[in-house]
């Protein structure tokens, strides 16, 4: 039998179960609302769509000028800096950071209608570790967005290392968040396998990354190899 030292999970549709809308205009109206508490006033959520697609724009165009050993495709933005825009476009004083994390949490809040662990899936983890492997989180996410829900569900501590793609500024299918994730870990693609839901990002690029899989579609009790 193949013989594993770390196991890499994906989060949202592996690990967790999760509903988003983040084109509602309740997630929008919510975010106004929050920069409008720290200072940051905006007329209309349409005006504040507006700046906040630019920034957008201008992160994206940053992250792949940092990453540009990576297909442009796989950069992942950090929709924290977007967030840090949307209240220095204001003229916010303070703490900028530590105020666009929360209204980042604001929104994520309002745009969320499920979050929930399937079930097993911290005991599955737990006892991974009593096995003595290695757990370690590759998630395509947003940190402002995913921190927060792994400290909510209690996820942090069962988890080894946390690798997210905002904080590498590359997603998956991308083999290198794979082999980034391995080198931080000390592991080789051999000792590995990469449990994730989603076919192309989670299964053909661990395949890129030499790394082996399995694909669990909400039911963590059922693997298919």
């Amino acid at each position: 039998m193949r013989r594993y030292d770390i196991v890499l999970f994906d989060l949202y549709g592996t690990l967790i179960d999760i509903r988003t809308d983040e084109e509602s205009d309740h997630a929008w109206a919510a975010l106004r609302e929050a920069l409008a508490r720290c200072g940051a006033e905006y007329d209309s959520t349409v005006l504040l769509r507006e700046e906040f697609d630019r920034l957008l724009q201008a992160e994206i165009i940053r992250a792949g000028q940092a990453q540009q050993m990576v297909e442009p495709e796989h950069v992942e933005p950090d929709l924290l800096a977007v967030y840090e825009g949307l209240l220095a476009s204001k003229s916010v004083r303070g703490d900028i950071p530590s105020l666009a994390g929360h209204v980042a949490w604001e929104f994520r809040q309002a745009s969320t209608s499920l979050l929930k662990l399937y079930d097993g899936a911290d005991s599955m983890l737990a006892s991974l570790r009593t096995a003595g492997l290695r757990t370690v989180l590759v998630s395509n996410a947003q940190h402002c967005y995913t921190m927060p829900e792994l400290e909510m569900l209690g996820l942090t501590s069962e988890l080894d290392h946390i690798v997210i793609s905002s904080d590498e500024g590359v997603r998956k299918p991308s083999a290198e968040l794979f082999l980034r994730a391995l080198r931080e870990e000390n592991m080789s693609a051999e000792r590995a396998v990469m449990v994730g839901n989603d076919e192309r990002c989670d299964i053909e690029g661990a395949k890129a990354a030499g790394i082996w899989h399995l694909s669990a579609y909400g039911n963590l009790a059922s693997f298919r190899r």
